[in-house]
C-alpha cells in the first residue's frame, strides 16, 4: 500500500465540536493545522450531518468560521500507529498518510455505554446515538414504534431527533431516579442556555412517555426485535416496538491518547489547565477528558488550540467559563451514575463480547480483564473492546488495559508500508 506524507504544525485528531473549535483557534493564530477524522463528514456526533443545514445558532456560528478558514481536513481515515514521537499513521480509503507534526491535539469524543441484558444483540435493537447517526445518513424511521431506553441527556436528544423524523416513540426509560432528576433540574439554575433547551426540548416531546428510575431488562423476538420489557420500581411490563434504541451514557475514547502515552486517571486523558497532557507537545479536549456536554468540549478546544499556538494569555480568558462548564459536567455525570441493579441484567447465556460471542458465565469465573482476555478472548474481535470493555468495568470492576497498533482494524498492506 502507497505511502503519502502530510506535515503540519499541529495535527488535529477528530472532526467534532472540540477539535474543531481547536482547529479554527489555531489556523486564526497563523499556523497550518490539519484536521483528521474517520467520519466522511465533520461535525462528529453532535453535528453530524450539519455542515450545511446547522440546527442551531451556535453551529451555525462555527461552520462559518470553518468555511471561511484554510483548514486541511482529512475525512474518512483512521489513526492506527504512533511508530514515533511527531509522527502518526492513519489508513485512507486508498493509501496510508504520514501524518507529521509538531504538535498534537487530540479530540477523539466520546462513545455511548452498552450494557448486556438478554435480548440485547437481537436486529433492531441498536444504540440510541447509533439509530439517530442511521436516520441521519438517510435510513426510514418514519411511522416505526421506537422505545428509547437507557440514561444520560443523550437519550433526550435521540428521541426529539426521531420524533421529528416521524417515528413513533412510545417511551423514554430512564434509569436514573426521579430524585436524582429533581436534583439536576436545580443545578440548571443560572443556567438560561441549559434550561432553554430543556424546555424546548419538554415542549417537543409532550406526549411521550418519560419514565424515571426504568430499564430494559429483556428484548423479545425471533429474527428481529418484537417487543421489551421494562421495569419500574417493583413492576414489570412490555412494550411492543419495532426499535429499541438503547444506551447508559458515554464512555471517553482513549485508546489514542493510550497509544501516546498519555495519563490517563479514573477513565480520562490527564491534562493541565492549558489542556496539555502528560506527553509534551501533546493536549487534549472534549468528552475524552470527562464527560461534559457541547459547551465544555467547545471551549476546551478553544483552550487547546490557543495554548497550542503559544497563545496562553487568549487561553487564560477562558478558564472561568470552562470551570463553569466543568462543575455541569460533574453534575451531569452524578445525575446519571448507573444503578447497582443493572449489574444482574444478565444470564448465564447472555453475551458480553459480542465479536467473540463470550457469555456472561464465562467471564465471572475471571478475577480481571487479563485474564478473561486469556482464557475467552474477551475483547479480542474487531472492535478491540471497544464495546465489552465499558460493560466489563461496571459490571465486574476490571481494569480495561493494554492498547496497542493498530488501534483499529487495517489492512495487511496498511501495516507493512508499499506492497
Amino acid at each position: 500500500m502507497s505511502r503519502r506524507a502530510i506535515d503540519t504544525d499541529v495535527l488535529t485528531v477528530g472532526a467534532g465540536p472540540a477539535g474543531l473549535a481547536a482547529a479554527c483557534r489555531v489556523v486564526e493564530s497563523g499556523r497550518e493545522v490539519t484536521v483528521i477524522d474517520d467520519n466522511p463528514n465533520v461535525g462528529g456526533q453532535i453535528w453530524r450531518g450539519e455542515k450545511e443545514k446547522p440546527s442551531s445558532p451556535e453551529a451555525a456560528a462555527w461552520f462559518e468560521r470553518i468555511r471561511n478558514s484554510t483548514i486541511t481536513f482529512i475525512n474518512g481515515a483512521r489513526v492506527f500507529q504512533q511508530p514515533q514521537s511527531g509522527l502518526l499513521l492513519a489508513e485512507c480509503e486508498d493509501d496510508v498518510c504520514e501524518l507529521i507534526y509538531q504538535k498534537l491535539i487530540l479530540a477523539t469524543g466520546a462513545r455511548e455505554r452498552f450494557l448486556p441484558f438478554p435480548g440485547w444483540t437481537l436486529p433492531n435493537v441498536m444504540g440510541a446515538g447509533g439509530l439517530q447517526a442511521l436516520v441521519k445518513t438517510g435510513f426510514a424511521i418514519a411511522g416505526k414504534k421506537v422505545v428509547v431506553a437507557g440514561s444520560g441527556p443523550l437519550l433526550l436528544a435521540v428521541a426529539d431527533y426521531l420524533k421529528r423524523k416521524g417515528a413513533d416513540v412510545l417511551a423514554i426509560a430512564e434509569q436514573a431516579s426521579r430524585a436524582n432528576l429533581l436534583r439536576f433540574g436545580l443545578g440548571l439554575i443560572g443556567e438560561s442556555g441549559k434550561r432553554s433547551q430543556a424546555y424546548k426540548l419538554e415542549r417537543r416531546l409532550r406526549g411521550v412517555k418519560y419514565l424515571t428510575g426504568c430499564w430494559p431488562v429483556t428484548a423479545h423476538g425471533g429474527d428481529k426485535l418484537q417487543h421489551v420489557t421494562l421495569q419500574q420500581a417493583n413492576r414489570r411490563f412490555d412494550i411492543v416496538c419495532d426499535y429499541l434504541a438503547c444506551g447508559f451514557h458515554l464512555v471517553p475514547n482513549l485508546e489514542l491518547a493510550e497509544l501516546v502515552g498519555c495519563k490517563i486517571d479514573d477513565g480520562a486523558v490527564t491534562v493541565d489547565e492549558f489542556q496539555q497532557t502528560s506527553i509534551e507537545n501533546v493536549y487534549c479536549a472534549g468528552e475524552a477528558t470527562g464527560i461534559g456536554g457541547l459547551e465544555l468540549s467547545l471551549l476546551e478546544g478553544e483552550i487547546a488550540g490557543l495554548a497550542a499556538t503559544g497563545q496562553t494569555t487568549k487561553a487564560r480568558d477562558l478558564f472561568a467559563n470552562r470551570d463553569k462548564q466543568r462543575k455541569f459536567g460533574n453534575l451531569l455525570n452524578r445525575t446519571f451514575q448507573l444503578r447497582d441493579e443493572l449489574k444482574s441484567l444478565s444470564a448465564g447465556d447472555t453475551i458480553v463480547c459480542r465479536c467473540e460471542d463470550v457469555s456472561f458465565e464465562r467471564l465471572r469465573t475471571s478475577r480481571s480483564w487479563r485474564e478473561a482476555k486469556l482464557h475467552t478472548r474477551c475483547g479480542m474481535g474487531p472492535c478491540q473492546g471497544r464495546i465489552c470493555g465499558a460493560a466489563v468495568q461496571f459490571l465486574f470492576g476490571w481494569k480495561v488495559e493494554s492498547v496497542r497498533p493498530p488501534v483499529f482494524p487495517v489492512r495487511v498492506g496498511s501495516m507493512g508500508g508499499e506492497s
